[in-house]
């Protein structure tokens, strides 16, 4: 059985910085790729950031790219977000997600966290 837990989410101010991560349990898959999604509310989940398992290959959203950088730790299984310079519209529940390929598509990720908050005040 498959597990993500994310945490570091939390309140800042517009032009701040957090940290995201996310461990994975119970490895389904030899290789893997990981990704970010958010979801606001009364907005549907989209795409976020995704990396491959090696060589980490990393795509973004044009909405944040420049601004959050997706990393992992192989050996941990873990996944990481660094978002800075942010802004009010990046407020969302935001969630790990891991899958076969690095795609946009929500559909392609098998497994799902719980989400962690992201607020930014303006």
């Amino acid at each position: 059985q498959v597990q993500l837990v994310e945490s570091g989410g939390g309140l800042v101010q517009a032009g701040g910085s957090l940290s995201l991560s996310c461990a994975a349990s119970g490895r389904a898959f030899t290789t893997y790729a990981m990704a970010w999604f958010r979801q606001a509310p009364g907005n549907e989940r989209e795409f976020v950031a995704a990396i491959n398992w090696s060589p980490p290959n990393t795509r973004y959203a044009d909405s944040v790219k420049g601004r959050f950088t997706i990393s992992r730790a192989n050996a941990k299984d873990t996944v990481y977000l660094q978002m800075t310079s942010l802004k009010p519209e990046d407020t969302a529940v935001y969630y790990c997600a891991l899958g076969l390929l690095p795609g946009t598509s929500s559909a392609g990720y098998s497994y799902w966290g719980q989400g962690t908050q992201v607020t930014v005040s303006s």
